[in-house]
């Protein structure tokens, strides 16, 4: 069967249901223009609507009339909100756009400034201090209502100046110098006494739109916490530090010679037991010490000498032994010879400085140093010729031979004869040196004719 269109009925068709998105593209210019309005009400809104406090703060409320509070759906007064349990803790917050909410920082604080005062004796001082503070939480409201932000220049730092000139006005400036412990405790003390006393006068309760205003007369007096105040320098003048610099250090001298006087005290008395001592050895040990045992020593220290592998020179003394001169010099001088008879000459006298010219002999007489009528050799180590004397006082001087005595033999005036001299110098020659060689060689000369 064929089909035909409806149309030939002259019969309307059925409406068609239309959906939200006909009315909204209808409506389309007005629904965005409302948008816009709302998205610029709340981007220009946002700051005072929805607030964040910081970590370490607190915000007091501000509100600008009477009405029912976001934060605990009560009914809150006009004005600052003193209810401690109405503060703003840390977080976000909404509050209504034409209320204000102002943050305080309850950490612990610092602030750091110079304050000039008059020491007791007049003297210009410049002490700067630092100052460490907190605010109690409850009393933060009251504070922000009778005090406000600006705290810290209006209440704080105006009080400690004062403290300070007080406090330093008690000492000289050699004392605040030196005093600065007790100096910060006093003003630190003397601060918090006067805030804590001063600061409740500010409350006023009649200018107070909140319930029972008399409930908040004394949140002020530990509203401001002074924990400490610390001198970081002090400034004087610069001849007052020059002098108090040279007062010191006099002190410290005088200080100086008493400890120089008692350790000379100290010294006194210890030489006095060290005397004592030597004293009490030399009692006990002089009645067994000899001459015998002073020579064996003596010649200890000889050889000790002798064998030391250093180069020296040795000083031998005019003692019989030939020791040195610091053991060996006992033996007194022998008086001089008086002149024989028989002598065809006398020596001419000795003149200091010079050697002494050879005496004259007498015909047949022997030469000098020829050993007499026997016409014995000249002692070993020699060449016919005699030895000059060592210099200085400590060695033994051979002196002119005097003329002949009726047997031949000579007169010495020296302490010590040649042939002594010549004897010991030959001993210590062998020690010191190997044999052959040297002084202490002993070779054969045989006497001029």
């Amino acid at each position: 069967m064929a089909s035909y269109p409806e149309t030939l009925d002259d019969l309307p068709p059925p409406p068609r249901r239309r959906g939200w998105w006909y009315y909204v593209g209808r409506h389309l210019p007005a629904v965005s223009v409302i948008v816009m309005m709302c998205l610029l009400i709340v981007v220009v809104l946002w700051p005072y609507v929805v607030i964040t406090v910081p970590s370490g703060k607190v915000g007091v409320l501000w509100k600008r009339f009477n009405g029912i509070d976001i934060y605990c759906w009560c009914w809150v007064g006009r004005g600052t909100v003193l209810d401690p349990r109405e503060l703003r803790e840390e977080g976000l917050h909404i509050i209504w756009p034409w209320d204000k909410l102002y943050l305080y920082d309850l950490r612990l604080q610092s602030n750091t400034q110079t304050y000039n005062a008059i020491s007791k004796d007049g003297v210009n001082v410049g002490a700067q201090i630092s100052v460490r503070y907190q605010l109690l939480h409850n009393s933060v409201a009251v504070l922000h209502k009778f005090i406000g932000p600006d705290f810290l220049n209006s209440v704080i730092a105006p009080e400690i100046g004062s403290q300070a000139r007080q406090v330093i006005s008690q000492y000289t400036a050699q004392e605040v110098y030196t005093s600065r412990e007790a100096i910060q405790k006093q003003i630190r003390d003397n601060a918090q006494k006067s805030l804590a006393a001063n600061l409740n006068t500010l409350v006023q309760p009649e200018a107070m739109e909140q319930p029972d205003p008399k409930h908040y007369n004394s949140f002020l007096q530990d509203a401001i916490q002074i924990l400490d105040t610390l001198v970081l320098s002090i400034e004087l003048p610069p001849e007052i530090v020059a002098a108090i610099n040279r007062q010191t250090e006099q002190y410290y001298m005088i200080q100086e010679y008493k400890f120089r006087v008692q350790r000379e005290a100290e010294e006194s008395k210890r030489k006095q037991i060290e005397a004592d001592g030597i004293a009490a050895f030399q009692k006990t040990v002089s009645q067994g010490i000899s001459d015998s045992y002073l020579r064996w020593r003596g010649i200890e220290a000889t050889m000790a000498l002798a064998q030391s592998p250093n180069a020296k020179i040795v000083i031998i003394g005019s003692g019989k032994d030939g020791l040195p001169i610091i053991l060996g010099n006992d033996v007194p001088a022998a008086p001089a010879a008086t002149p024989q008879a028989g002598a065809t000459g006398t020596p001419p006298p000795a003149v200091p400085g010079k050697t002494p010219p050879p005496p004259s002999t007498a015909p047949g007489a022997a030469p000098p140093g020829a050993g007499g009528s026997n016409g014995a050799k000249p002692p070993a180590g020699t060449s016919g010729e005699a030895i000059p004397p060592p210099s200085g006082n400590a060695a033994a001087a051979v002196s002119s031979t005097t003329p002949a005595n009726s047997q031949g033999q000579e007169a010495s005036t020296s302490p010590l004869s040649l042939p002594d001299v010549q004897a010991i110098l030959s001993r210590i020659s062998g020690v010191l040196m190997p044999p052959g060689t040297g002084m202490g060689s002993e070779t054969t000369a045989k006497p001029k004719p």
